[in-house]
């Protein structure tokens, strides 16, 4: 059953690099342990302006990132020394745990190739046990994922078990995260197995029990493995969902069972306890005003 529909909010991250904001929402804080979903480009800059919008070292502490490019290329660094590029089709799954710091950095053209820069950013809440693991980072090649074709849909497993596939991605709780390109007309299931899933509308338009759903919209649903979506164009979707945690709080960068957890990860920032990421340690993103 659909339960709700979010509207993703605009939000600028300056320099021309604007992003469509999901999650969290108000009305809707977490898609089973998915707690972040950002929608970014595609956008194309000059390289006199690539600099500026360039995402300088920022914390995280008690979640994963999960970078995923739809087109161009990012450079990654982080307070491990791990220096990796992302091209689209690859996953960069960076653990937090009880703390790390990264970049994202562009380079002209490569960042803004096959029609501009598009990035999925979506962040996992890690469990209560996991939340002080230790950080780390772990690159998936676009080869190494299941994919499958049929019945006029294209699916990539990014991450946990959907439609049959496994993916070969570590991850700490139960959750599933697909990249599905669909031809105009075709009609598929969701695979349900889990308590919450949601479907982002990335392009195209799909319809859902006779409404129909534009870019920028994520539905929201129950483990219902009977509904079903209909592609009214030619869309890409993606479709992901898990077990839910329990509550988390969320500061900036910042996620935790614990709201002095959250306090304390601010107070080391602020006082440069978290690490930089080595070759990238002269410029920082301060935390935030309240």
């Amino acid at each position: 059953m659909l339960e709700m529909v979010i509207n993703a909010r605009e939000a600028d991250l300056g320099h021309g690099l604007k992003v469509r904001r999901v999650l969290p929402y108000a009305k809707r804080r977490m898609v089973g342990p998915w707690i972040f979903v950002d929608h970014a480009g595609p956008v194309t800059l000059a390289p006199e302006d690539i600099k500026g919008a360039d995402v300088r070292p920022h914390p995280h502490i008690g979640l994963s990132t999960v970078s995923y490019l739809l087109s161009g290329e990012v450079m990654h660094r982080d307070s491990l020394g791990v220096k990796q590029s992302i091209v689209p089709g690859d996953v960069n799954w960076m653990t937090a745990g009880r703390g790390i710091s990264h970049s994202e950095r562009f380079s002209h053209p490569e960042s803004f190739e096959g029609g501009g820069l598009e990035l999925m950013q979506l962040w996992v809440a890690l469990p209560e046990k996991d939340e002080e693991t230790d950080p780390a980072f772990t690159h998936y090649p676009a080869r190494d994922l299941p994919v499958s074709e049929g019945d006029g849909v294209w699916m990539r497993l990014i991450a946990g078990e959907a439609y049959g596939m496994k993916s070969p991605v570590r991850t700490h709780s139960p959750l599933f995260y697909l990249h599905t390109e669909w031809q105009a007309g075709a009609r598929k299931k969701l695979p349900g197995g889990h308590r919450e899933q949601a479907v982002y509308v990335a392009r195209g338009e799909i319809e859902h029990a006779g409404q129909t759903y534009l870019p920028g919209q994520l539905l929201v649903f129950g483990d219902d493995a009977d509904a079903e979506i209909t592609a009214r164009q030619k869309s890409t979707l993606m479709i992901f969902g898990g077990e839910p945690l329990g509550e988390r709080h969320i500061y900036w960068n910042f996620v935790s069972s614990r709201k002095e957890r959250i306090e304390q990860a601010k107070a080391d920032w602020k006082a440069g306890r978290i690490p930089l990421p080595p070759g990238d340690d002269q410029e920082w993103i301060p935390l935030p005003q309240a």
